[in-house]
Order: C-alpha cells, then sequence, then structure tokens
C-alpha cells in the first residue's frame, strides 16, 4: 500500500462509481462487527482515502502532489531521508511520510524537528511545502490537535491570499478552517490563546480583502 488508490485497491483513472464502490467494500472487511477493534486504524485510513478521492478538487490536488513528489523516485527515498539529519532532508522526510500514508511516522518526524517552530517553508519547494502544511493539518486535527492544525492552516491561508497556489481548492480550505473554528478548537485552548487565535483570523480576513 503505497497511495489512496493502493488503499482502495482502484487504478489511479477510477471513476467517482468505481471509487465509492472499491469503499464500500473494503468498509464491509473492516467494519468492526466483521474485522474486530483491532482494525480500527485501517478503517481510519480507508476513510481518509474516500474523503481525498470522492472530492474533485481534494483528489486533483492529491494527484497533483503524489506525482510530482513521489511518483518519479526510483530507490529507497525514505530509508535516505531518514539517515540525514539536516533539515531539507527532515522537511522531505514529513512530506514522504505523509503522501505514503505514514501520518503518525510524520507526525513523529515534525514534533521531533520541533513542531510549530520547524519552519518547513525555508527547507521545501514552495508547491510541496503548501501542500504539506495542509495534509499535516488534517491529520492533527483528526488525532485532536485542532490548535496545531489552526497554526498550519493560518499559515497556508496568509500565504494563498498573498500568491494564489490552490485557488480552486481555496473555498474548500477555508470552509475546513471555519469549521475546525466553530467546532473543535475552543474546547482545546484557553481565553488567552482563544484570543490570540481571533487576532489570526482578523488578520487573515484583511489580507483576503486585498487580495
Amino acid at each position: 500500500m503505497n497511495n489512496h488508490y493502493d488503499l482502495l485497491g482502484i487504478k489511479q483513472d477510477a471513476s467517482a462509481s468505481q471509487i465509492k464502490k472499491a469503499f464500500r467494500q473494503k468498509a464491509k472487511q473492516l467494519h468492526p462487527d466483521i474485522a474486530g477493534s483491532s482494525k480500527s486504524e485501517a478503517m481510519r485510513k480507508l476513510l481518509s482515502a474516500y474523503e481525498v478521492l470522492s472530492s474533485p478538487e481534494r483528489r486533483f490536488e492529491y494527484d497533483k502532489a503524489y506525482s510530482r513528489f513521489i511518483k518519479k523516485i526510483g530507490f529507497d527515498y525514505r530509508t535516505w531521508l531518514s539517515g540525514r539529519n539536516d533539515p531539507e532532508s527532515q522537511a522531505k522526510l514529513i512530506f514522504f511520510e505523509l503522501l505514503q500514508l505514514e501520518e503518525e511516522c510524520a507526525i513523529e518526524a515534525w514534533r521531533k524537528n520541533g513542531g510549530l517552530d520547524f519552519r518547513m517553508k525555508k527547507h521545501m519547494d514552495r508547491e510541496d511545502w503548501m501542500d504539506c502544511l495542509y495534509i499535516l493539518a488534517e491529520e492533527l486535527d483528526r488525532r485532536e490537535f485542532s490548535f496545531e492544525a489552526f497554526k498550519l492552516l493560518a499559515e497556508i491561508l496568509a500565504e494563498e491570499y498573498r500568491r494564489p497556489y490552490f485557488r480552486l481548492f481555496t473555498p474548500e480550505i477555508e470552509k475546513y478552517f471555519s469549521d475546525l473554528v466553530k467546532h473543535r478548537l475552543k474546547a482545546q485552548v484557553d481565553e488567552e490563546i482563544w484570543n490570540r487565535c481571533m487576532e489570526i483570523i482578523a488578520d487573515l480576513e484583511k489580507l483576503k480583502a486585498e487580495k
């Protein structure tokens, strides 16, 4: 299993109906009543893959990132990157792990390198950095680290408003950001941090209005 398509057992040109059919078949196999609780992580990965591939915008972004960063690699890139401690290699390792569906390894590497203090933007191509931060934010939010997800998404949106990259995908990122703030963030932060988050949102709104 190397990507969302492999996980679902479909080809990269699969239609929407084929994606849905493959998901239902796999989900039946992994349902707790059949597979037991030991397969909960596999089910989570399956749901994550389906969420991406069932959205045309998210599927396009995933395909673009995977093709650009993974597809042309012809050697054991993970081992090579893991053996290097420079920030550029570590940033690329985090992105590689995310695209290879090794999210826990990616988060562990991100935290080891400083988490929110690790300025990956300095060590990656802009496109890779933008894609990496979005996927990482999603995975952090799924694990209820919504403040860290908030900070990454705010960084992405600020960059997007200055110089667009996601373009057609931007409204979906904005909606995700808004949902995170409305439904998950406040319960995880104290009042001081919440007020700072509101200041960040106000700054983002100014940037968006100026673009």
